[in-house]
């Protein structure tokens, strides 16, 4: 291969499909097989994987999610460390194009299975991120709950909530986001393949149509009921907001903490049936915006800010009190804000003539208790949506800041 390390073989390489900006580094590349920091927009499709920050968060918003979440299966914690290397390894060469190992899904002994599954072979590397989480329980199973965060904590049940235990909760996730769902379902089907043994899977999620936009680049997408939204989401671009509302910071009580985020996943099935027999003016106030535009309802652009004094010829409000827009704006909720990267999904029929269908909504907090916690019970109590929707999945996992250190791995701060 002209002299070249066999590491920097990519999957269309393999094949030959790769144009000259897909040359990558060697294995050892501090900086992530040589790709571009994520700041600086994908390489030929790659994302950095090493950087101050996990990727996936703040970057440019994919168009299909994998999420799974998994429990350990052992509580031994040189397997969990093992494991977290080989994981770490195994995603920074999957995010930058390469195989799970070398040649791994072809090139070894045809009398043993491959170490990488294949599925991906051919395809590009379709900006894919992972995004890797800590829940509470694996810092207890493991005896490290002296590590836990003050922030990472339980949610409380909130009005209407109709969780369902095997959608909810578990010791670990991991997020991948890609353009291509082939290239995204690879990446968690192997990841999970090595951890038997020592992890499995409790639930997961695939996601299609990012609900969310997190660059000033991207359109606000739509979600199933047919409305942009997340158009005053959080934006790559204000660094300043992301360290207000996002980041951890050392002052918030944990060191080890410090430059990562909490992640809350909440899968909220959508009555869609209902609210496709419901007229556009009462879809319009439920949610406060125009469906065609997204303007407020006190606007005429989608980036108006709304008006929530303004009042009728009737005296009362023009975005009612209920609205979906006005219970969950900062200026309701006093400031609160949060980086949401949601997706729509379907998950067939529910066997009762209804399909499963709704958002999987994934937002980035500093603080779950103090961002997450309030927007929920005042949605939960007040906002009409929650007759057209119900939550039905629920878990908070803690994102450890990103791996700048070279030969630094996923969750290596908790056993220091």
């Amino acid at each position: 291969m002209n002299g070249k390390d066999p590491e920097t073989v990519s999957r269309r390489r393999l094949f030959g499909l790769a144009g000259a900006g897909v040359a990558l580094a060697g294995a050892g590349a501090a900086a992530g097989f040589g790709a571009a920091r994520a700041s600086d927009g994908p390489a030929d499709g790659v994302v950095a994987f090493r950087d101050t920050h996990q990727a996936g968060i703040v970057t440019p918003a994919q168009d299909r999610l994998h999420f799974v979440a998994l429990d350990l299966s052992t509580a031994d914690r040189s397997a969990v460390q093992d494991l977290f290397r080989r994981w770490t390894d195994a995603a920074e060469r999957m995010t930058s194009g390469g195989e799970v190992t070398v040649n791994g899904a072809v090139g070894l002994n045809p009398q043993s299975p491959p170490t990488d599954t294949g599925e991906a072979l051919g395809l590009a590397p379709s900006s894919l991120t992972l995004t890797f989480g800590i829940g509470a329980s694996l810092l207890a199973k493991l005896g490290l709950t002296d590590r836990r965060p003050p922030a990472l904590i339980d949610l409380p049940r909130f009005t209407a909530d109709q969780l369902e235990p095997a959608r909810s909760g578990g010791d670990l996730c991991i997020q991948a986001c890609a353009d291509d769902p082939q290239v995204a379902v690879h990446a968690i089907r192997n990841l999970v393949r090595m951890g038997f043994g020592t992890t499995e899977v409790r639930w997961s999620q695939l996601g299609f149509g990012r609900t969310s936009s997190t660059s000033t680049e991207q359109a606000t997408a739509r979600n199933l009921f047919g409305f942009k939204d997340g158009t005053n989401n959080l934006k790559a671009e204000d660094p300043a907001q992301l360290d207000e509302h996002v980041w951890a910071q050392a002052a918030d009580g944990c060191d080890w903490m410090a430059g990562g985020t909490y992640l809350v996943a909440r899968r909220i099935r959508m009555h869609i049936e209902v609210w496709d027999r419901t007229s556009l003016d009462e879809q319009e106030k439920v949610i406060g915006r125009s469906k065609g535009e997204g303007a407020p309802l006190t606007g005429q652009a989608e980036f108006d800010t709304a008006d929530l004094a303004a009042q009728g010829p009737d005296g009362e409000p023009v975005i009612p009190e209920d609205s979906h827009i006005r219970l969950a704006s900062a200026e309701s909720l006093r400031g609160v804000r949060m980086l949401r990267r949601g997706y729509n999904f379907v998950d067939g029929s529910d066997g009762a003539g209804h399909l499963d269908a709704g958002l999987f909504f994934v937002a980035f907090v500093r603080d779950p208790g103090r961002q997450f916690v309030p927007m929920q019970r005042a949605l939960s109590r007040k906002d009409t949506l929650m007759e057209y929707i119900e939550h039905s999945g629920s878990a908070v996992f803690a994102c450890p800041p990103g791996l700048s250190a070279p030969g630094s791995y996923w969750g290596q701060a908790l056993f220091v």
